[in-house]
């Protein structure tokens, strides 16, 4: 079929419009990139944008040689696969058991998990809770537990679930499979786009917290990545210390390239996983949001 000039027009303006928003997004990331590649003399000058100056690998290969880098990367990693399997597991029974319209207490239960969402007990409060109630102290059970689960996660699911034909429940049912096997069976595996869309939104937070490990873990060989890459940022770690004996440079050179290079070397596992769920995430988000 014969495009018309109008439609030519439109799809040139629509596509310039979107090629500057993919920029826009994809610049930050760009610049950190050529920072991270950069000498420290450039990047204090103002002059890496977007192209490296004066190319170095020196701080990838100092830091990626730090034995603690490696040892938080592991902790994370543990504490992100942990973490979203016990919120995946939570999440989809309270969703499941919430979209049940019979179920005994339903307007009760959906207020309280609601209520969590304006109001939470407070700071002071869980942090004595989990440290000195629980004795979680320096354990992985105060990374993962306190925020376990998303109320809004919920919801989405929940909306998802509702929108399940229920004949494919009662046809179960009939042929003597029990409510949880509806659900392992019936329920997860026609739920996988909702499934990979919250798995994404829970590891990506559990990747990047650090604020639960500042709480509560005071080892540092027990804190997860983001905690390094805090301490590289604020000068705390040995590693900028000696970089900045190494280059002569000053701390906030140093702070710059060797926070680019965190900042890489941290975020690569979740860039890489985004690609493979990248189909179920619009759909997902899509299909859980609207009824």
């Amino acid at each position: 079929m014969k495009e018309s000039l109008g439609y030519k027009v439109f799809k040139v303006f629509n596509y310039s419009i979107i090629t500057g928003f993919v920029f826009l997004c994809l610049y930050p990331f760009l610049q950190i990139i050529a920072e991270s590649f950069s000498s420290e003399s450039m990047i204090r000058g103002g002059h890496v944008n977007l192209i490296p100056r004066q190319f170095n690998t020196w701080t990838y290969q100092v830091m990626m040689s730090d034995p603690l880098f490696w040892i938080n990367y592991r902790n994370t990693l543990v504490y992100t696969v942990v973490g979203v399997v016990i919120s995946m597991i939570l999440t989809t029974m309270a969703a499941y058991a919430l979209s049940k319209k019979d179920l005994m207490g339903r307007g009760f239960f959906l207020f309280l998990f609601a209520f969590t969402m304006f109001f939470s007990g407070g700071l002071i409060p869980t942090f004595m809770l989990v440290r000195n109630f629980l004795g979680w102290a320096n354990t992985i059970w105060a990374i993962v537990i306190p925020g376990a689960i998303g109320v809004f996660n919920i919801l989405i699911m929940k909306t998802f679930f509702e929108a399940l034909p229920k004949e494919l429940e009662e046809a179960a049912i009939i042929d003597g499979c029990s409510q949880m096997g509806v659900f392992i069976k019936i329920i997860l595996p026609l739920s996988k786009a909702v499934i990979a869309t919250q798995v994404l939104f829970y590891a990506v937070g559990a990747w990047n917290a650090w604020f639960p490990a500042l709480l509560y873990m005071q080892d540092r060989q027990l804190q997860p990545v983001a905690m390094y890459l805090r301490g590289l940022v604020m000068g705390a770690n040995s590693l900028t210390t000696g970089a900045m004996a190494e280059s002569g440079a000053g701390q906030q050179g140093v702070s710059q390239n060797v926070g680019a290079v965190a900042i890489i070397l941290t975020s690569l596992p979740i860039i890489s996983i985004y690609p493979f769920l990248q189909k179920y995430f619009v759909t997902g988000v899509t299909l859980g949001a609207v009824k």
